[in-house]
């Protein structure tokens, strides 16, 4: 039976040692996200847990020489024990990962035929005087490293008999003397594992260290010397390595059985009051689409009486938005707080705020941060993420059509992004799980004790050198706080901000290019992807072709975007908007050009009327050219209708901008030849028909109201 010990505070240890082969012990004075993940790994080699508790003084151990604290721990527990042929195993817990259980790790031991083995580094620390004085080894690193050894019981209390420092001294210059004194070193009968056969210190060995998928498991592979350690250290400056390491060691995520922890330790909702949390959504920019943002917020699956709303805006161009949503809707949550652009505070200050009024209300239990260019299209988001049961966790969320998300896989040593070996095959959805990485931003929710514990600084975002988001991070990261993305479901998208403009009444529409998918959602007909699987497009005449392709939404911001423009032709046949500047068939409107929307006119029927095109007309393929697309306005006092006539293209698209009865009387188009009228055109329908030759046509007269149509002539 096998055991660890954890040294939090003197104890007798001989009820817990007595008659075992190997005891394992280590020091953990906080039960930190890194300790957590060393229990787990221990006890999945069916290592057992007997103690903990309490507060570190063993200095810094991240930067300067510290630790004293660990050797007076083992001192005084050895002091107790009295199993004198017991093997114990010493370590560090918050930044290791054990890779192999008990029965390799005592074969390799003894086969080292030294009474203790430590750990081994390439780089000498803390005192480089001592260089020359550590004894050369055949093969691999001549230099010891205190963060994990194995020995004999009796060795390793003799090893420690003479400590006397302070707490704060450095373990590891502690025991580096001892070895490099050859009469203490024979005593004691001690060595290095130099070929890393039992521990792998990772700094200064990250490019010797790959993993190395087997069957069901993930080893650690030392490439250099051909050997799989059992153990794990992310010594020094290497924590993010044995982070990302720790998402596969040992056996969290393998190609065969995927990730094997994703369901572990999670948090149900359903027989419990549900948590209370706070939302942060922050405007810091133009952005597209923002208001379908709060129609998805107010969608989104939780009480809404168990919400606070933390709203910031710095942009005026949102204002109206903001105010409407609040207005109409701020009412069905707990409680509203408002940032607007008159207060002029910066995002940084405005995020921070945002973490200290969840830190200081006792009943605030997350804060889920929701910047404004995201696209939550799962509606069960929150709920999932609080189900995690974990600090920070965040769903994993990508830019259409590219590799961008919202998390990085590695950090440099700047601490800017850099990509991970497996950042592409977790974006694109080859490696499914939840995983440990070093930084996540725009949607993530938070644990809020963690605000009254780790993160209490009141200064979290803010940073002289880092951009907030970084510097949160960081302030995690330095905390000891580990933070998750999760890609076991689909949670939605970001929003390019690139190139958005705020000059247009409705500036969305221009979107077509920067983000296509929320486009399309927006003002394609829902009905568009299944006009070909079940058969919506109509004939209502002879080679005249009636389908849906705009949303209602789409139609109406196309009127009102002409209608704020204002600038309606006079409806005569002097045009100098056209080429020749003389019109046949005048009417009252006005072109895509003249609101600088050609570009994106071209993309859409390109997109969405060449394809119905090639299937209606077969032979004929286009490039939807067009010389003249344009809004036409009919009203019964202005122009009610169009007289017969040929339209100079190879065919015509007209779509219906508004509705029959509800907006206009009247109104349709009558193709003469055939003597067959279109006498109720549907909101948002294309009617698709050839130009020249066949099919001659008139408008018919509007009697009452104003109908809108868009005309495209498509390859004149």
């Amino acid at each position: 039976i096998n055991s660890i010990l954890i040294l939090s505070k003197p104890m007798s240890t001989a009820a817990h040692v007595e008659g075992k082969k190997l005891l394992v012990l280590t020091v953990a004075t906080q039960e930190t996200d890194g300790f957590r993940r060393f229990l787990k790994s221990a006890r999945n080699f069916n290592y057992t847990v007997l103690g903990r508790g309490q507060k570190w003084s063993g200095g810094d151990y991240m930067s300067a020489p510290g630790g004293g604290q660990k050797v007076r721990l083992l001192k005084e527990a050895l002091q107790e024990t009295k199993s004198e042929d017991q093997v114990l195993l010493f370590t560090d817990s918050y930044d290791a990962v054990f890779a192999s259980g008990p029965k390799e790790l005592l074969r390799k031991f003894q086969q080292a035929k030294h009474k203790v083995v430590f750990s081994s580094e390439r780089l000498i620390w803390p005192d480089r005087h001592l260089e020359d004085k550590h004894p050369h080894v055949r093969e691999g690193n001549r230099f010891l490293g205190s963060g994990g050894f194995m020995g004999y019981l009796s060795n390793i209390r003799e090893m420690v008999s003479n400590w006397t420092g302070e707490d704060a001294d450095s373990d590891q210059l502690f025991f580096t003397k001892i070895y490099v004194d050859p009469d203490k070193r024979k005593s004691i009968n001690m060595t290095v594992d130099s070929r890393c056969r039992l521990f792998q210190n990772l700094h200064g060995a990250l490019d010797d260290v790959v993993l190395k998928f087997e069957d069901g498991r993930v080893r650690a592979r030392n490439v250099l010397y051909d050997t799989l350690p059992v153990l794990i250290h992310g010594n020094g400056p290497t924590k993010l390595q044995i982070n990302y390491m720790g998402n596969y060691i040992p056996k969290s995520w393998t190609f065969e059985t995927g990730c094997t922890v994703c369901q572990d330790d999670l948090r149900s909702l359903a027989d419990s009051e549900y948590p209370l949390v706070s939302i942060g959504i922050f405007i810091q920019q133009p952005t597209p689409f923002v208001s379908v943002f709060f129609e998805r917020l107010l969608k989104l699956e939780y009480p809404k009486d168990r919400l606070k709303l933390f709203i910031y805006n710095q942009e005026p161009h949102h204002e109206p938005q903001v105010s409407s949503f609040l207005r109409d809707h701020g009412g069905l949550y707990q409680d509203v707080r408002s940032i607007t652009p008159k207060e002029d505070m910066d995002s940084a200050a405005a995020r921070d705020l945002a973490l200290d009024i969840c830190r200081k209300d006792a009943d605030c239990d997350y804060f889920f941060n929701l910047d404004i260019e995201v696209v939550l299209k799962n509606e069960k988001t929150l709920k999932i993420l609080i189900e995690q049961n974990l600090p920070v966790v965040a769903p994993m969320i990508t830019r259409a059509g590219r590799l961008w998300s919202n998390f990085w896989g590695a950090v440099s040593a700047e601490g800017y992004y850099a990509r991970s070996e497996d950042y592409v095959d977790i974006v694109q959805g080859r490696r499914v799980g939840v995983w440990n990485v070093p930084y996540v931003s725009n949607v993530y929710l938070l644990k809020a004790h963690l605000l009254r514990s780790q993160l209490k600084d009141s200064a979290v975002f803010t940073s002289h050198s880092l951009d907030p988001d970084m510097a949160f991070c960081h302030s995690l990261r330095s905390a000891g706080v580990f933070m998750f993305v999760t890609n076991m479901q689909t949670f939605g998208r970001i929003l390019s901000t690139e190139n958005y403009q705020s000059t247009h009444l409705h500036n969305d529409l221009w979107q077509i290019f920067e983000n296509p998918v929320d486009w399309e959602e927006r003002y394609i007909h829902q009905n568009y992807s299944r006009i070909m699987r079940d058969k919506l497009i109509e004939t209502p005449c002879p080679d005249v072709y009636w389908f849906p392709v705009f949303s209602d939404v789409a139609c109406n911001h196309l009127v009102e975007e002409m209608e704020h423009f204002g600038k309606w032709s006079g409806g005569g046949n002097t045009d100098t908007r056209i080429q020749g500047g003389y019109e046949n068939v005048p009417t009252i409107d006005i072109h895509m050009n003249q609101i600088n929307f050609e570009k994106e006119w071209q993309k859409f029927l390109v997109e969405y009327v060449a394809p119905i095109t090639e299937k209606m007309y077969p032979g004929y393929y286009t490039k939807a050219h067009f010389e003249l697309a344009f809004v036409v306005r009919y009203r019964p006092d202005e122009q009610p209708s169009l007289r017969p006539h040929h339209d100079a293209s190879t065919f015509t698209i007209n779509i219906a901008l508004n509705q029959l009865g509800q907006d206009y009387q009247g109104g349709g188009c009558r193709f003469l030849r055939y003597d067959c009228s279109i006498q109720a055109p549907r909101k948002g329908w294309a009617l698709m028909h050839p130009g020249r030759l066949t099919h001659y046509h008139e408008g018919l007269p509007t009697t009452a109201g104003t109908r809108y149509i868009a005309v495209s002539f498509v390859d004149p």
